[in-house]
């Protein structure tokens, strides 16, 4: 047997030699698995916004965006949207997309797709990056209008902003918020740019609410901690649900859709101390949302 071979392996006729030493830098070959693939399709669900535009106007556009979102850049979460023309008043002869689209990101929204787009603006909106759908197609199940008191839902037309009564001191004969059949309980601190929304319940934060954080309920919202983000309880309509803290220092805060945004500061007797956020009826009937301290000892 010549050096550097060890045996031969004989089949039949055929006979193969197999090196002693082996290589130093052995080929290597891959195992083709399922995961392997560099792409695949599969089908799913994408939950999106739904903007319905009746007025392809940008500057109008951005006038009641401001008035209805306190003005607050980046109020939604990063949140796919559909632009829905299906309420279009007048069609423009042309449209100004990359405005569209740069004044609904400036809120912290992600256009996707236009539906329903009239025919002459079709190809100019495909230019611009949205996806073309009809009518029908994409068309989101229980729609909801969104006003800054929710930010997992869909927009008003007219929401209305609290006036700015004087603090209170919170009576003990408060009557409660109607009971949640369910109540969702957040062990850890929600960071900026998080969202969590406690669909037909209260929540409960066992931590604090950063900057740019959002916390959305059906019912109340009780932050045992620093609350620094946006609170919006009783996003279905709930007049009695209850926005209570530890630390109040929130960037805004609602019930039921009327909001209250604090961009010139919050008040001292208030600014991070125990306090809750309620509306009280007026003598007119109105709805208004009072922030009252709370006394805990």
């Amino acid at each position: 047997m010549p050096p550097g071979l060890l045996q031969s392996c004989r089949s039949g006729r055929n006979s193969v030699m197999l090196a002693a030493k082996s290589n130093p830098f052995p080929r290597q070959y891959a195992i083709s698995t399922p995961m392997s693939k560099p792409i695949e399709f599969k089908t799913g669900t994408l939950s999106a916004m739904s903007a319905v535009i009746r007025e392809l106007d940008n500057v109008r556009l951005a006038d009641t965006m401001h008035t209805m979102l306190g003005g607050l850049g980046e109020f939604f979460a990063g949140e796919a949207t559909v632009i829905d023309l299906t309420q279009l008043a007048k069609a423009p002869e042309r449209a100004d997309w990359v405005g569209l689209l740069s004044l609904l990101r400036r809120y912290g929204l992600q256009p996707i797709a236009v539906r329903q787009a009239p025919e002459h603006l079709v190809e100019s909106a495909r230019k611009a990056g949205l996806a073309v759908l009809s009518s029908d197609a994409g068309r989101m199940s229980g729609e909801r209008p969104v006003t800054a008191s929710t930010a997992a839902a869909k927009a008003p037309a007219a929401p209305v902003a609290a006036p700015t009564p004087e603090p209170a001191q919170a009576s003990l004969d408060m009557t409660p918020a109607a009971p949640a059949a369910n109540t969702m309980i957040i062990e850890r601190p929600l960071r900026s740019g998080q969202q969590i929304y406690a669909r037909g319940s209260d929540v409960v934060i066992l931590g604090g609410v950063s900057n740019g954080a959002e916390v959305i309920a059906d019912g109340s919202i009780h932050c045992y901690g620093p609350l620094r983000g946006r609170a919006l309880a009783g996003a279905q309509g709930n007049t009695a649900a209850r926005i209570i803290t530890t630390c109040f220092a929130p960037e805004l805060v609602s019930i039921a859709g009327v909001y209250r945004t604090f961009e010139r500061g919050i008040t001292a007797n208030l600014a991070g101390k125990p306090a809750h956020a309620v509306l009280r009826a007026s003598g007119s009937g109105q709805q208004t949302l009072n922030i009252e301290t709370l006394q805990l000892d």
